[in-house]
């Protein structure tokens, strides 16, 4: 059956004289607030989970699910939402995501007991998901489309800073008040982005209003994705041989399947297929994934070598993270800046590189690494990654008909969730699988017995997070000798992963420079292309 995407009236560019209230500087404004909630609730949670745990009673496995019910959320529900923008317009979905997320954030605080917390943070990470995608939606029929890439990174700009404000505002809130805090801080930040969306953005617009919700097709993804990210989740705990790990990766991929077969016949489908047969679209989504990978991946081990290895406490593990952080959240917007005069095929393979360089530097870790190099290699990863990140964004977004937009912010994010989950997951597991193998002959080069396989499997979670299994009464000596022995199989382990993440940054960048930028869309004689499948 074939599916096609009508051409559509010209979309307008915000070029003209036009006041700040639906303007495109004016709706940069309105959903500013927005995002960063969303951002800020995605890691302000690690600071507030030994104390929810400590007043919940909550088990470990249970404050895990705290965190993964949130990503479960958001990246089940991304495209639908997107598709939901496209449909009942951008500026709707946007306003009811917001209300959503602030509303079950008040529900979240007022638990009193772990099941209804983490079911209402999978809620709360569903209204997350409604507003991602609808805020890009906006930028995208606001901006004239040689000043997107500027938009696309103040909006990068603001997700990241955001992200790395999570940890620092969370502490103080646990600090001063309670685990609470972190949570009703969003009712503020929420009246802000409900009211700036009300006084600021234009009039609600369907971009594809003649299409139908496609509910086989949303039925069907939402279980493959629900399915890839609780095994991705379960992987590294249970096992990936374990037949539970098994079932769930193979019903993810019967529904996957299912969900392309049925989108091929579907007469108006969730997401037209023919839309990846541009390069743009295509690659870029790839590199969102390989981005997110290392950025994840770098952000979960670096932190265990920080404090388990350094002994650096929380606060100071922050302060030398700053650098990556900052860089992150400041560097996004000059991306956005460059894309727009070079297009987006050199910034993305210059930030690939730079992201290579910075991961083969962290490979490189000793226990007594000073700051100056950790601080080089963090500078040279955050600006790397906000380049792959802007341009990637540029890439899917402005090569997409308008009538797609929401459908491809939604897939944006959803590949970011994906990659950060495969970063966890498939490095934890390479650096588990390195402490297994040479722990055994780092306590024989300390002096001590060489623990059996037994033994050695029951302490690699401890050691895989920067820790030592110390024996109850053991002397001062052989605390030592543990703890070296330990921190040399970390070290091992987080060298490999990070060379395999700087191993797949490179060949990122090699398929960047595949990338073509999109042409430049015509301004008022311009129309939408046709996608055809």
């Amino acid at each position: 059956m074939t599916a096609t995407v009508e051409a559509a009236a010209p979309e307008r560019t915000g070029g003209g004289p036009r006041g700040l209230r639906g303007g495109p500087w004016g709706t940069l404004v309105a959903i500013a607030f927005g995002v960063m909630m969303v951002a800020l609730d995605g890691t302000i949670v690690a600071v507030a989970n030994p104390a929810i745990g400590a007043d919940l009673d909550a088990s470990l496995a249970q404050l895990q699910w705290v965190t993964h019910g949130y990503l479960l959320g958001l990246a089940v529900f991304l495209i639908t939402a997107g598709k939901l923008g496209d449909r009942y317009g951008h500026r709707r979905v946007f306003l009811i995501g917001v209300v959503g997320f602030t509303l079950t954030s008040v529900a979240i605080a007022l638990s009193s007991a772990v099941a209804p917390l983490v079911a209402f943070r999978i809620l709360q990470g569903v209204f997350g998901a409604t507003i991602a995608p609808a805020a890009m939606g906006l930028l995208r029929a606001s901006f004239p489309p040689d000043r997107l890439g500027r938009a696309f990174g103040v909006f990068g700009s603001l997700l990241g800073g955001a992200t790395a404000a999570g940890p620092i505002v969370g502490g103080v809130l646990v600090s001063a008040f309670s685990w609470h805090a972190a949570f009703l801080i969003n009712i503020p930040v929420g009246l802000a982005a409900l009211g700036l969306g009300l006084w600021l953005l234009g009039p609600n617009r369907s971009t594809d209003p003649g299409s139908r919700m496609d509910l086989p097709g949303i039925g069907l993804l939402s279980v493959a994705m629900f399915a890839l990210v609780w095994a991705l989740v379960e992987a590294p705990v249970k096992g990936w041989t374990h037949p539970e790990t098994l079932t769930v990766l193979g019903v993810a991929a019967v529904f996957a399947a299912a969900f392309v077969l049925w989108e091929r016949r579907a007469s108006s489908p969730l997401l037209p297929l023919g839309i990846f047969r541009s390069a743009p679209i295509s690659i870029g989504v790839v590199l969102m994934v390989l981005m997110a990978l290392g950025l994840m991946g770098s952000l979960f081990f670096i932190t265990f070598y920080l404090q388990g290895v350094r002994g650096l406490t929380p606060l100071e593990t922050g302060l030398q993270l700053l650098p990556l952080t900052a860089m992150m959240a400041v560097f996004a917007t000059p991306s956005g800046r460059l894309i727009d005069r070079v297009g987006t095929r050199v910034p993305t393979v210059a930030g690939l590189v730079s992201a290579a360089v910075a991961l083969f530097m962290l490979s490189r870790l000793a226990p007594d690494t000073g700051i100056a190099y950790t601080s080089v290699a963090f500078v040279l990863l955050g600006v790397g990654l906000s380049m792959v990140m802007t341009g990637a964004t540029a890439a899917i977004l402005t090569s997409a008909p308008m009538s797609l937009a929401g459908v491809a912010s939604g897939m944006q994010q959803a590949a970011m969730q994906l990659g950060g989950s495969l970063g966890t997951a498939v490095l934890g597991a390479i650096l588990s699988a390195r402490i297994v193998a040479t722990l055994p002959g780092h306590y024989t080069g300390a002096g001590l017995d060489a623990p059996g396989a037994e033994e050695t499997a029951a302490m690699q979670s401890t050691v895989s997070q920067g820790g030592a299994a110390v024996p109850d009464g053991a002397s001062p000596d052989v605390v030592q000798a543990v703890t070296q022995a330990s921190n040399l199989a970390f070290l091992d382990g987080m060298h490999t992963a990070f060379g395999v993440a700087a191993g797949v940054m490179a060949f990122a960048a090699v398929l960047a420079l595949f990338m073509k930028p999109a042409p430049k869309e015509g301004g008022a004689g311009s129309a939408e292309p046709v996608v055809h499948l």
